[in-house]
């Protein structure tokens, strides 16, 4: 039983690797694979800006299909189904030879890598004891944020073209690690009864459960404000702020990541200590504020200062493992995987109206104050819904949501 754990938990950790790799991938090479297809100046950030939301409403739709999928078909089908569309559009993306083939394939591999972190966490929160099962999502989430450090690598020191082949290929390998996994029990035996599953009507019906289900969106999303805000754009930002070394993305990228893996381990293991989650996400929401503040009004920071900064950002916002360990641990068996696959996907693509308001704020306020008010966006309602969320470290989790 111990090793079937243990696989579970390294092919759901690797799946992850998988999706952060291709998810940050992008914002390496945004500038130098929009420049080779033409781009140039102010259409790099406004064309960059196009992708990034192609993929994440990808995401978002993906997350809701896979999710559906995951509690009625079963939570491998879906880390087989999404990782093998992700590959296959990977593979192609590095022949495109248009900023519109770009944006379908990016949209294409949003959906594919919507599936993978919510099957995975699923997965590993039913096979694993109660009192532990942080551990499991912990490592997952740490091993899986690694995925961004290697695309960094990967990104600086091979074209981009073959940045994206190589995230094709590492799909593709996965595919054939994942037949020794399991299906969970917990859903096993969910399935031999007569009972609704994967339905959103399940959570729209109920007022109680819609507003609990915000509520796990509502608390991640300061962490894809920081990634897909301050980090992607970190160029920009060195610019507004009269730096004179401009940052470059990978190293941004890198830094930011390096510090999330930390965080998510660090956060992952308090939770555990103080068997508690909702004290541990508050703290770091505190931090990033803080940081988001040091980040933005900092005038012409050192490169090191800056880069410095990433990584304290990314530290603070590595609460992701406990966050999706939330919104896994709320709800019953019958509907789990469809809320821990949507609620992540829901918060990624919260940086589409993030970097809209972003975007529009921009030219009236500057790149600056917009961002700043954008964070204020996304750390005021994060604040008040953990307010009201369940404390579930320990809960039972064999339990079904009854349909209204």
């Amino acid at each position: 039983m111990k090793k079937v754990v243990a696989v579970s938990i390294l092919v759901a950790a690797l799946g992850y690797f998988v999706d952060i790799y291709d998810l940050i991938l992008f914002s390496i090479v945004r500038v130098k694979s929009l420049q080779a297809l033409g781009v140039t100046g102010d259409g790099l950030l406004s064309t960059g800006v196009l992708l990034l939301n192609m993929q994440m409403i990808g995401m978002l739709l993906g997350g809701i299909l896979w999710g559906i999928f995951g509690d009625k078909k079963g939570r491998l089908s879906v880390l087989f189904g999404s990782i093998f569309l992700y590959s296959i559009a990977n593979i192609a993306n590095g022949f495109v030879n248009s900023v519109g083939a770009y944006a379908l394939l990016r949209f294409i591999a949003g959906v594919g890598l919507a599936g993978e972190l919510g099957a995975g966490i699923t997965l590993v929160s039913e096979i694993m004891p109660k009192e532990t099962r942080g551990y499991g999502t912990t490592v997952v989430a740490s091993v899986g944020i690694l995925g961004a450090l290697v695309a960094a690598a990967v990104g600086d020191l091979f074209d981009w073209r073959i940045a994206y082949f190589v995230g094709g290929a590492l799909g593709i390998a996965l595919l054939f690690l994942r037949i020794s996994v399991y299906e969970s029990a917990m859903f096993a035996g969910v399935r031999q009864h007569k009972i609704k599953r994967g339905s959103l009507s399940t959570i729209l019906k109920s007022p109680e459960r819609l507003a609990k289900y915000l509520r796990c969106v509502l608390i991640g999303l300061p962490i894809w404000y920081v990634i897909g805000i301050l980090i992607t754009f970190s160029p920009e930002f060195g610019r507004a702020l009269g730096m004179t070394q401009i940052p470059q993305p990978s190293k941004a990228v890198m830094f930011s990541y390096g510090g999330l893996v930390l965080g998510d381990l660090v956060s992952g293991s308090l939770s555990q200590y103080l068997k508690s989650r909702r004290k541990v996400v508050l703290g770091f929401l505190l931090l990033t504020a803080a940081f988001i503040g040091m980040y933005l009004f900092n005038p012409r920071p050192s490169l090191a200062t800056f880069y410095a900064t990433c990584l304290a950002l990314g530290f603070a916002s590595g609460y992701w493992a406990v966050f999706v360990t939330i919104a896994s641990e709320q709800f019953g068996t019958n509907i789990r995987a469809t809320v821990t696959t949507t609620v992540p996907n829901f918060v990624r693509g919260s940086v589409v109206p993030l970097t809209v308001a972003f975007q529009a704020m921009k030219g009236n306020l500057g790149i600056i104050h917009s961002a700043g008010l954008v964070a204020l966006f996304s750390l005021v309602p994060a604040l008040l819904a953990l307010r009201k969320l369940e404390e579930t470290h320990g809960k039972e989790l064999d339990f079904c949501e009854q349909e209204l």
